[in-house]
């Protein structure tokens, strides 16, 4: 990879492309005037542009970018701020001051809103194996301003953890979050998702296996939750109990964890 400045530049933002580029272990260059599909050609690399308010992800082989952006959080919370359900927070049961694991952070979504949910006195640690999607959606929860100051703060709050979530969960005490939350990207395709093409493209795929369910039930003091396509298997071979929607694509699973 390489990183390179926005078109129009100034000296703040090559300072900030050099401090990315010594981050992320990459080589910085000059943009030079030139566009982005020739510097993929000239350097045969994924190129990282940084812009005035945000980073884009340029890879080869694909004409779109990624960059981070809040997406259907902002209306989800909007909803929420109006006392309406979420079917994320109904599936967990999630509560102020509860901790909450997103081992699949992917654009942060699900993670804000768990962040909405959870408060001030709660947590929300995000897991993402890809080191690159970590890094731009980091530096996206830590900057984006939406304008609701409340909305910044649950941004604010999410501990991103660059990682694959199989080793993280092993690396975790018992009971330390009180749900633990799955979202692998569907297994059969939504044709109504083209807002997270790029974000497939990137993703690091891993099945949920039962060795990783096992590591979520120790970890999870309350309960752990899978997302996925309303034909998945997974639910039933995992031992999830599934909330149906009508309609919709994609069902919550559940596993409560018992007291012993």
């Amino acid at each position: 990879m390489i990183v390179t400045t926005a078109g129009r530049t100034n000296l703040g933002m090559i300072k900030l492309a050099e401090e990315i580029s010594s981050d992320l272990k990459a080589e910085y260059k000059a943009r030079k005037k030139r566009s982005i599909a020739k510097m993929k050609e000239e350097y045969k690399s994924d190129v990282l542009v940084v812009g005035q308010n945000r980073l884009e992800l340029h890879e080869e082989g694909n004409a779109d970018p990624f960059f981070f952006h809040p997406n259907s959080a902002m209306f989800r919370l909007k909803r929420l701020q109006k006392g309406e359900s979420d079917p994320l927070i109904f599936a967990s049961d999630l509560k102020e001051g509860d901790r909450f694991l997103d081992c699949t952070l992917g654009l942060g979504s699900d993670s804000i809103i768990a962040s909405y949910a959870a408060g001030e006195t709660g947590m929300v640690t995000a897991a993402e194996a890809n080191p690159f999607i970590a890094y731009l959606v980091e530096k996206g929860l830590s900057k984006w301003e939406t304008g609701i100051a409340e909305f910044d703060k649950c941004m604010r709050r999410i501990q991103v953890i660059g990682m694959n979530h199989a080793k993280y969960l092993q690396s975790l005490d018992t009971n330390s979050f009180d749900v633990v939350y799955f979202d692998p990207m569907f297994e059969e395709q939504i044709d109504e998702s083209n807002g997270i093409e790029q974000l497939r493209f990137l993703s690091v795929h891993q099945e949920i296996t039962e060795d990783i369910i096992k590591e979520a039930k120790r970890v999870a003091k309350k309960r752990i939750v899978l997302k996925n396509h309303y034909k998945s298997s997974s639910f039933e071979k995992l031992g999830f109990h599934v909330y149906k929607r009508k309609s919709a694509k994609f069902h919550f699973g559940v596993i409560e964890i018992k007291d012993s």
